[in-house]
């Protein structure tokens, strides 16, 4: 059966604190609702200081969801490695794995804000050098031992449920990303359809005697919303789209790949170039993807529009999925 994920960032431009928090239980309330549908997979991310509200804290947002489900796993893609604490990071994620039994997956990249560094009084410069030492903590202090860390004697506890650790992956669309994933044993996650930076990964692997394996997206995987209406719902949520699209082109440079990468300036370039797109349930079963990324409450869309769409999916294309 396809992989079937619900993405959330919970941006909303303009919203106010009330607003966020109706928002932020609307979320919760979908990933239940996607979680007694079958659906695998809850999506987040972390970026700082977004005028719109975009989500800063995946992981205490992570830890409301498997809070709120039993089944689905709950992916952090990307959380932003060397703006963390390693020793308390590993215990947060740790306990996150013993609440939710291993359901929660985070991919580890650097990012590519300097002014999300420049919040944290934190050197960009110094982004690689960090990240190593970030993953090196997180494997070593899951193992309960002692370890050296920074000059001191330090042993984290509790140890996670999942053995031998949590699920780690490396993300990036760049050779130095592919080769930290192969120097430390650890899965790969491209940020877009790469597959010559896959082949350079698997090469890597062999050079450092290690083992992996890639989750790369595939050719085309589209942001989706579902709708009885298209031309309805794209006059009613287009503009929501791109905002997140020009807002995350603002933020990538000339060479950034990613698979949400889009150029459009206007709604009717967005509609037209398709990393965003809004289908009817037929033609979302139609796609015949391996995997489907829902995204209900894109740049502050309505609730209710995101709802209509989630029940969409859920009632009329999951089912059709299954075999």
């Amino acid at each position: 059966m396809p992989v079937t994920v619900v993405r959330f960032n919970l941006a909303a431009p303009g919203a106010s604190p009330a607003e966020l928090a109706a928002r932020y239980r609307a979320a919760l309330e979908m990933a239940a609702y996607a979680d007694d549908r079958g659906i695998t997979t809850v999506q987040t991310e972390e970026h700082h200081g977004v005028p719109d509200n975009w989500l800063p804290a995946p992981f205490a947002f992570a830890g409301a969801v498997l809070g709120a489900t039993r089944r689905l796993s709950v992916t952090v893609s990307a959380m932003i490695g060397p703006l963390h604490d390693p020793l308390r990071l590993a215990e947060e994620i740790a306990v996150l794995d013993l609440l939710s039994g291993g359901r929660l997956i985070t991919v580890a990249g650097i990012g590519y804000r300097p002014e999300e560094y420049a919040l944290f009084g934190v050197d960009f410069a110094e982004r690689g050098r960090l990240q190593d030492e970030l993953l090196h903590t997180l494997l070593t202090a899951w193992t309960g031992e002692e370890f050296t860390h920074r000059g001191r004697t330090v042993r984290v506890t509790p140890r996670p449920y999942s053995e031998p650790h949590p699920l780690l992956l490396v993300g990036g669309s760049s050779r130095a990303a592919a080769r930290r994933a192969a120097r430390f044993g650890l899965p790969f996650f491209p940020s877009a359809h790469l597959p010559e930076l896959e082949a350079y990964y698997k090469a890597r692997l062999v050079e450092y005697g290690t083992e992996g394996w890639t989750m790369m997206p595939a050719a085309e995987t589209p942001l989706l919303h579902l709708a009885e209406d298209p031309d309805r719902a794209w006059a009613r949520c287009g503009a929501h789209f791109l905002h997140e699209a020009r807002t995350y082109a603002s933020w990538q440079s000339a060479g950034s790949r990613s698979a949400v990468r889009s150029a459009a300036a206007t709604v009717e370039e967005l509609r037209a170039e398709g990393v965003y797109r809004i289908v009817t349930p037929e033609e979302c079963l139609a796609l015949g993807h391996d995997t489907y990324v829902l995204h209900p409450l894109a740049g502050g869309m309505p609730v209710d529009e995101g709802w209509r769409s989630l029940q969409l999916f859920a009632e009329r294309v999951v089912p059709g999925l299954d075999g």
